[in-house]
């Protein structure tokens, strides 16, 4: 555990808990107090006394841990059952006003940092600080071919090595934090196809050299087993889905696992859902689930750098606070519960560039804090009973309550009313058991 020598001075905030998930270890540590002063942490200790001149805010029986991180969300789709169609339906101002709502929904539930891999007009990035919202790291239209999966999001580039290389300064003239690139086709996209590359070798080679000239990482969204190869070829810092998706079914080489791990290359799983009545994956995709499954074992065992990359907006299994559910769904991969918790917290961070100052609670870092009643550590369900979240040391209102997402529709088109496991008024829906298995969640 950190801690350090706070002077006594007003304006400082205490929080005293029963527990303290710090982000980094596998233990729990007992009756902390962290010291806020503005937005940053300053002191964590251990059964000591508040400093007299602070703030103290009591939340007995609870645990503090770090905010979440999802390390790729998309807040411009609501979560509906349509998101393209709906995001598509909206002038640029409602555009906005939609990812404003997903990001406060996030924020409500404890996500207190998103990376956001695709979003129109790069309306992601004018949202960065912005209040009542996450943090924000934006990777704008994602760069894909003309036609190409999500091309509708006006990232399309000549599939050329000057074309891609003019796409990724552009994309550096906005300020994006990252780039993405879309190496395969994607379910969300018709005449695209998973199994297929978008981009020759060279070309994606080419984006990943310009983008690096720049000091930017770049991640890949790739399905097919060649888009795999070509972006690991390529020099990419990060893959998308990794779903090893072929036009008959599921082929993981043993040789690409070993790379993928060797060089730790990050591995964005898809998982993370919520459970809701009448949605099931299309049929083409539930067949692949179990090889999905057992190929992220794999990699999880082979030594890969994986972290929970849910997909949040694109259905209403994948609301944007969904990554609560992904530790559930770590554990079924090999993770210990600590180990998932890290995955969406500290090393969710480095994966975002921000590890120096995210995903921990240490005195420096942001003070981003999740308090949950129970022990997350023991109890994976402790993720879904809120009891307070901090974003850069400011309270969030209504943190877990029990409202919407984003623009949700149900499968008959009326709004969702969706309610966390065990928000009271309604009987839980028993969390990690009725969770669909992890790997079902990339129908895009």
């Amino acid at each position: 555990m950190s801690a350090a020598i706070v002077t006594e001075r007003a304006g400082l905030t205490a929080l005293r808990a029963a527990w303290l998930f710090d982000g980094t270890g596998s233990t729990m540590i007992s009756d902390p107090v962290v010291v806020i002063d503005g937005a940053t942490i300053v002191a964590v200790n251990s059964g000591v006394s508040a400093p007299a001149s602070s703030t103290v805010i009591d939340l007995a029986g609870a645990t503090l841990m770090p905010g979440l991180i999802d390390t790729h969300v998309h807040l411009a789709f609501d979560a509906s059952t349509d998101p393209v169609g709906r995001l598509a339906g909206r002038q640029e101002a409602e555009i906005v006003a939609a990812m404003m709502r997903a990001g406060q929904a996030a924020l409500r539930g404890g996500v207190t940092t998103v990376r956001d891999l695709g979003d129109p007009h790069y309306l992601s990035l004018g949202l960065r600080g912005a209040p009542g919202m996450p943090a924000i790291v934006a990777a704008g239209p994602p760069i894909t071919t003309p036609g190409g999966h999500c091309h509708f999001l006006g990232g399309a580039a000549v599939p050329t090595v000057p074309g891609v290389r003019a796409a990724v300064r552009e994309h550096v003239e906005h300020g994006v934090d990252v780039i993405k690139i879309m190496a395969s086709g994607g379910q969300l996209t018709p005449g695209t196809h998973q199994h297929l590359t978008q981009f020759p070798p060279e070309v994606l080679r080419a984006a990943v050299e310009e983008a690096h000239r720049h000091g930017l990482h770049v991640t890949a969204h790739a399905h097919a087993v060649g888009a795999i190869a070509d972006a690991l070829a390529a020099g990419v810092d990060g893959i998308e889905h990794v779903s090893f998706w072929t036009e008959d079914g599921i082929a993981a080489p043993g040789e690409l696992i070993s790379l993928i791990a060797d060089r730790r290359t990050v591995v964005g799983a898809t998982i993370g859902m919520v459970p809701v009545a009448g949605l099931a994956p299309p049929p083409e995709v539930a067949r692949r689930v179990p090889a999905m499954v057992a190929n992220t074992r794999r990699l999880h065992e082979a030594g890969a750098l994986v972290v929970a990359g849910t997909d949040a907006g694109i259905g209403p299994v994948k609301p944007h606070d969904v990554v609560r559910h992904a530790p559930s769904m770590l554990r079924q991969l090999g993770f210990s519960q600590a180990a998932a918790l890290r995955a969406v917290t500290s090393v969710a961070a480095g994966v975002c560039g921000l590890g120096h100052r995210k995903g921990r609670i240490a005195p420096g870092f942001d003070a981003d804090i999740l308090a949950v009643d129970g022990d997350p550590v023991a109890d994976p369900e402790a993720l879904h009973r809120i009891r307070a979240v901090y974003a850069r040391g400011a309270a969030v209102p209504d943190a877990g309550a029990a409202v919407p997402d984003a623009g949700a529709a149900a499968p008959d088109g009326r709004a969702m009313n969706r309610r966390r496991p065990g928000a009271p008024g309604l009987p839980s829906t028993g969390g990690g058991s009725a969770v669909p298995s992890p790997g079902a969640g990339p129908w895009r």
